[in-house]
């Protein structure tokens, strides 16, 4: 048997024993608690290495495919980068000035003459007139609408049947807004951007045309319905072009974001609106009518999806790219060649083709090497790049072997940036049939402006149906 000392040192050891463990216990509980906030630690420090990054590398119109209006506002720098370019600020010796020129006929001659002599006061009034100078004050008429009131007759025969004349066929209401507002409103809308209210305020204070906002919505209408049939015309002769170019943009129409496509060409512009940017909006808006056309876009993958005979990737999106990539990745020189072997084949593109078949065959071979580089597995976005050369590099330079295909995308651009600049004045479209309106008149103008026509002769065109 142990002895009570014994006894007593064993409970103590016990006690001690127990106490450890529970000391083990709250340890371990607070070492996995650290561990789990360590973790936490280490995502929130690879997040703001991130953002860091990204605020170091933004994206922005001259780096990426991103358009001017997201652009963040830049401090300005106190000294410009521009070079002095040597010339004298002002008109330079050639350029042909524009001013008020003196009119050969007048509309209205007002003549002055003396009614008394500036020295003794006698009466001129009888005294012959001699021509001295001239001046001209050039001025718009005062603006009035004109009503027109058409009465119709009814004529009795002598072989006692009566016979009542018709009123024009553009008469058909008995009180009715003429062509050339209706021609107003769509040139007031879709050419200058005005919103709703501001047009109702032109037409009131200016043109004194008591014409409230429901009724221009119901000329804009008017004037859409009027331009179906030239609408369809552009659609078709854009559809029977060996190359089309295609963009797309993102509009407000009431609070819900729809995209403008225009499909164009250097003599017409289609535009039209859809709910989404997916391959249904190309054949719900333009069909499978791709099969005889080269496709000049950027790499939206839904153009890809299309049965086009053939494609173009725009270089100045991939471009704008590579810049980014550079200042995002300064370590390596990939995109730095890349760019080079692009500005080339550009340059090369505005020379004789045929006088240059060696060039391009190097240029060729240079895009080959850069696709076989390996790359850096860190470089996510660099190779996300890289990997879609190698998915898109058939259509990479057909421009080089094809003069009629551009090597950009730039003139789709153009044709779908009016899209932006009415938000930008008119805020948003309030409905989907507003917006439509807008895309068929739209394309009606810049198909007269890339046809030399003036838009406004067109609209009235237009109005006269």
């Amino acid at each position: 048997m142990l002895c009570h000392k014994h006894e007593s040192e064993i409970c103590v050891l016990k006690n001690e024993n127990k106490r450890l463990r529970k000391n083990n216990r709250q340890l371990r509980q607070e070492n996995k608690l650290l561990k789990l906030e360590n973790k936490a630690l280490k995502n929130e420090n690879q997040n703001l290495r991130n953002q860091l990054t990204s605020l170091k590398h933004r994206k922005d119109s001259s780096n990426s495919s991103m358009p001017p209006s997201s652009d963040m506002t830049k401090i300005k720098r106190t000294n410009s980068l521009r070079k002095a370019s040597g010339k004298k600020p002002g008109g330079q010796v050639g350029h042909k000035g524009s001013t008020l020129r003196i009119q050969e006929n007048p509309d209205l001659t007002e003549n002055h003459f003396p009614l008394a002599c500036e020295h003794c006061g006698n009466s001129l009034s009888d005294s012959a007139a001699n021509f001295s100078g001239r001046r001209q004050v050039v001025d718009l008429p005062e603006i009035r609408q004109i009503v027109t009131e058409h009465r119709i007759y009814s004529k009795q025969c002598s072989c006692g049947h009566c016979t009542k004349s018709a009123y024009p066929d553009s008469v058909k209401s008995p009180v009715s807004y003429g062509a050339n507002i209706q021609s107003l409103v769509a040139y007031m809308g879709a050419r200058q951007y005005l919103p709703v209210e501001r047009m109702h305020e032109f037409f009131n204070e200016i043109l004194q045309v008591n014409l409230s906002e429901g009724g221009i919505c119901y000329l804009m209408d008017k004037m859409s319905k009027k331009a179906e049939a030239e609408h369809l015309r552009i659609k078709t002769a854009v559809m029977q072009s060996k190359v089309i170019g295609a963009d797309e943009t993102g509009a407000n129409i009431n609070g819900e974001n729809h995209w403008y496509w225009t499909f164009q060409n250097p003599e017409y512009t289609f535009i039209g609106v859809h709910k989404n940017r997916g391959y249904n909006a190309i054949m719900d808006l333009f069909g499978n009518n791709f099969e005889n056309a080269t496709l000049v876009t950027d790499c939206w993958p839904s153009y890809f999806k299309t049965n086009a005979k053939n494609h173009q990737m725009c270089t100045a999106h991939l471009q704008r790219e590579l810049i980014g990539l550079s200042q995002k990745y300064p370590l390596q020189t990939w995109t730095l060649k890349f760019n080079d072997m692009l500005l080339r084949a550009t340059q090369l593109a505005k020379q004789n083709i045929q006088a240059s078949k060696n060039k391009i065959h190097e240029i060729h071979l240079e895009f080959e090497n850069l696709l076989n580089f390996k790359l850096n597995p860190q470089w996510t976005e660099l190779i996300a790049f890289f990997k879609r050369m190698i998915r898109y590099q058939a259509y990479l330079f057909n421009f080089l072997s094809d003069p009629s295909i551009p090597p950009d995308n730039n003139a789709s651009e153009r044709a779908i940036r009016n899209v932006k600049v009415k938000q930008k004045v008119s805020g948003f479209f309030k409905s989907f049939k507003g917006a439509e309106n807008y895309a068929a008149i739209r394309s009606c103008i810049d198909t007269a402006l890339k046809q030399g026509i003036n838009p406004w002769i067109k609209l009235c065109e237009i109005a006269a149906l």
